[in-house]
């Protein structure tokens, strides 16, 4: 089954498609940040224990992994449409079963399987933008991609406040689902209505290869879980690491096997040629490190402006709306110049994203309580301005050599890397955070022990930036080198 080349399609076409695909990916990464300050209102409705509401966050977000490259392939492998169609409608009815469900259990099930109709809807959009974009307008639509999954991402904490105001602290928790049915069905009547019916698939026959998928399944969930479970409490079970074997077992099996069903003939789940371009194996790495980092400020801020200054869930969500803002207009811009300026823009926005985040965790410690929302709301503007430099052109370069065909499967690899960078960098950060607070707790000053427990955490996620920013240097360096060749 072919398709006309995407410059055929008429402009108008083109980027609706891409509207209703960025929309969609926009709700589902809305999921992942609103629901945060959502938990308290879950705990006083539902009776819910510390356990049970981190799993509400955590299965999400494991699910959301889990079905990514599955999905990813079944995409390039059968129909990116159809595979989109059928993760939102789930996505829909999911949301539908969160919203009414009558206690923790039955929320934690379908939090789940709300994470995997997530995880099957991102790979077809980064799929379907290959798919309709080539050369400039490939980066310009990478651009607004970021532009839009970042405000998601910032405005997340401030939706959800704003819909816990509306409905009550006791069910208001409620409406963070219920938002997702009528904008669910307004996205599913446009996307049978505009996305492309046709795609290019490779020349030869490709199948699905059900144990590479079981074995890689078995290795995202075992090395994920351990994370997604750690809180910081003394009441961590130190057992759940053992899991990291199972995942090093899994994985080492997963690699042997991949390798063996593809020389004999037939396609592997992952093909491992891909790491073998530099710009995709080292824009992978890149976005797995800061996506480690960027998640956890967020959380980390939420944490400290409720608890520690004792704001109002829709305030403490604003501070982070210069933040977003900020990356929104830059990653438009970012998308403009990224063919010009390479893996140099992304190293320029993780300097400013380095910076930025340092005179957040500064202005948090030194300002009086009264002011320190408005110093870190500006701080986080400096730290937003450089983060739309970072994730729409890295996301242009990470793909910008993967054949069309493969753009599926390559986009779902690099959301599981992100996706992975999450679930550790918030295991690290908000573990740090909360260890600190019951070492210090009892020391009578409480500001005093969250600005302790805010400095240790952004620690962390300084350090991981600093990482990415060191990858990123590396990469231009290689680059430069290939070129004098």
């Amino acid at each position: 089954m072919t398709t006309a080349e995407p410059a055929a399609l008429p402009d108008r076409v083109r980027w609706q498609a891409f509207g209703v695909s960025v929309s969609v990916a926009a709700l589902t990464i809305l999921d992942l940040s609103k629901v945060n300050v959502g938990l308290p209102s879950i705990e006083a409705s539902l009776g819910a224990g510390p356990t049970e509401l981190q799993t509400v966050v955590a299965g999400y977000a494991l699910a959301f992994g889990l079905s990514l490259v599955p999905s990813g392939r079944l995409g390039d492998l059968k129909s990116r449409r159809i595979m989109f169609i059928i993760g939102l409608i789930a996505f829909t009815a999911t949301s539908l079963l969160c919203a009414l469900a009558p206690n923790a259990p039955l929320l934690i099930i379908g939090r789940f399987l709300q994470g995997i109709a997530a995880g099957i809807q991102m790979p077809q959009v980064l799929g379907l933008t290959q798919q309709l974009f080539q050369g400039k307008e490939r980066g310009q639509a990478f651009g607004l991609f970021g532009a839009i999954i970042g405000l998601s991402t910032a405005f997340g904490p401030t939706i959800g406040g704003l819909l816990i105001a509306v409905g009550g602290d006791r069910d208001g928790w409620r409406l963070l689902f219920w938002m997702n049915v009528p904008l669910g069905i307004i996205l599913l009547i446009a996307a049978i209505r505009l996305l492309p019916k046709k795609q290019k698939h490779e020349s030869k026959v490709m199948d699905l290869d059900p144990v590479g998928l079981l074995l890689l399944g078995v290795t995202i969930v075992a090395f994920m879980l351990p994370f997604v479970l750690t809180t910081g409490a003394p009441s961590d079970d130190p057992n759940r690491w053992w899991l990291l074997a199972v995942a090093v077992i899994s994985g080492t099996g997963f690699v042997l096997w991949e390798r063996r069903y593809a020389r004999r003939g037939h396609s592997p789940v992952v093909k491992f040629s891909l790491f073998s371009l530099a710009s995709y194996r080292n824009g992978l790495l890149i976005a797995t490190v800061y996506f480690a980092a960027i998640p956890s400020i967020f959380l980390l801020t939420t944490l400290y402006l409720q608890q520690g200054l004792d704001l109002e869930p829709v305030f403490a969500g604003m501070v982070t709306i210069p933040f977003a803002l900020a990356s929104a207009v830059t990653a438009w811009i970012g998308g403009r110049l990224v063919d010009r300026l390479g893996r140099t823009l992304v190293v320029i926005g993780l300097a400013i994203v380095l910076v930025g985040i340092t005179i957040v965790m500064i202005l948090a410690v030194v300002t009086p309580a009264e002011a320190s929302p408005w110093a870190m709301a500006a701080a986080l503007t400096v730290a937003g301005t450089g983060a739309g430099f970072v994730i729409s052109p890295n996301q242009t370069l990470t793909l910008q050599e993967i054949p069309v065909t493969e753009g599926g499967v390559a986009g779902s690899m690099a959301q599981l890397g992100q996706r992975v960078g999450t679930a550790m960098g918030l295991a690290a950060a908000t573990s740090l955070f909360f260890s600190t607070l019951y070492a210090e707790g009892g020391n009578g000053d409480q500001l005093g022990v969250y600005h302790d427990s805010y400095r240790n955490g952004v620690l962390v996620a300084l350090v991981l930036i600093a990482a990415a920013l060191a990858l990123g240097l590396l990469d231009r360096r290689s680059r430069r080198k290939a070129s004098l060749v």
